[in-house]
């Protein structure tokens, strides 16, 4: 039985996923002005960088002057990601990206090994030492994600059980600290996940805490992100990751083609919601303005579908497109 949300909110990655993938390190005052944009959307969360080796990944190098850059909306959320002691203590000192503090679940030693230099087991059994440091520290996670929820490139096919495995260890700190859990996301961090198995995980999670909010992050590596969000909608899910023109992935994934590894594209699913009926509190218009942006910046083509058609407002107000149509008998 579909269950659709009513409202579905939308979290902005591409700033951070997207331009961690392109070879070269655009502009900051270009990344910046993106990030404005977007933040006159509607959009409520906005990732604006990682706290990472600039050896590893340089692009991500002047993150914190790039947060520093930003024109602050106060309806907006900007955070950052870390991944160790390291970034953590750097996001420290940024006022408004400390409070978005995540807890990470690796489910194949590979990815894990190769991200973070550590064994998933490893990895599980540092959560509790964060989640107690950032209580201590006035922090709370926002997000407890399992990553590669449905495969790995590197490690090969993830069970549904090891997924349940993790969350059940997620869920047993905050149950045992007597606080409220954050909300639970499945993270197709390859993009590995087909519709009825991202409903048969959705239900699987749900089952072991019906009280939990689940969020997905979802790529559209092999042209199954839409109907991916599709399925998830159905299920009630009302939390999406997704990035401005389809851009993103992790460089470190092992990926064939690191060009078509993205995240589902959030204007396009923007106005999936919207034609189904379902609110985003997103100005459409608005995104796709910021998707021809970022499409200017990393000058090329981007994935986006709705960024280049335009969206239905103008032929349902009754005016022009740009360039008439031609029927081919």
């Amino acid at each position: 039985m579909s269950d659709f949300p009513k409202f579905v909110e939308f979290h902005e990655e591409g700033v951070r996923e997207g331009f961690q993938m392109e070879p070269v390190t655009y502009p900051r005052a270009q990344r910046a002005a993106l990030i404005d944009a977007l933040s006159e959307t509607g959009l409520r969360q906005i990732q604006v960088g990682s706290l990472v080796n600039p050896a590893k990944v340089p692009q991500m190098a002047d993150t914190l002057e790039l947060f520093a850059d930003i024109k602050k909306n106060p309806d907006v959320r900007y955070t950052l990601l870390w991944l160790n002691e390291s970034g953590y203590r750097r996001a420290s000192t940024v006022q408004g990206a400390f409070n978005h503090a995540p807890l990470m679940y690796y489910l194949t030693d590979a990815f894990a090994m190769r991200n973070n230099n550590r064994t998933a087991m490893e990895m599980r059994a540092e959560q509790e030492a964060w989640l107690d440091r950032y209580r201590a520290d006035g922090a709370f996670p926002q997000k407890v994600y399992a990553m590669t929820a449905w495969g790995c490139n590197l490690g090969g096919p993830v069970s549904q059980e090891t997924v349940v495995d993790a969350f059940r260890h997620a869920i047993g700190m905050f149950r045992d600290r007597k606080l409220p859990l954050p909300p639970l996301y499945l993270a197709d961090t390859m993009g590995w996940a087909s519709p009825e198995e991202v409903k048969r995980r959705i239900g699987a999670v749900r089952e072991l805490a019906p009280e939990a909010k689940i969020g997905l992050h979802l790529h559209d590596t092999r042209g199954l992100g839409g109907a991916n969000v599709y399925a998830a909608l159905s299920m009630g899910v009302s939390l999406l990751d997704g990035s401005i023109a389809g851009l993103g992935g992790c460089p470190f994934a092992g990926h064939k083609a690191r060009q078509t590894s993205g995240n589902v594209c959030t204007e396009d699913m923007v106005f999936m919601c919207h034609e189904m009926g379902i609110d985003t509190g997103i100005d459409l218009e608005k995104m796709i303005e910021a998707s021809r942006m970022a499409e200017e910046i990393i000058g090329r083509p981007l994935m986006g579908r709705v960024m280049h058609s335009g969206s239905l407002k103008a032929f349902r107000e009754g005016r022009q497109a740009d360039s008439a149509c031609v029927s081919v008998p």
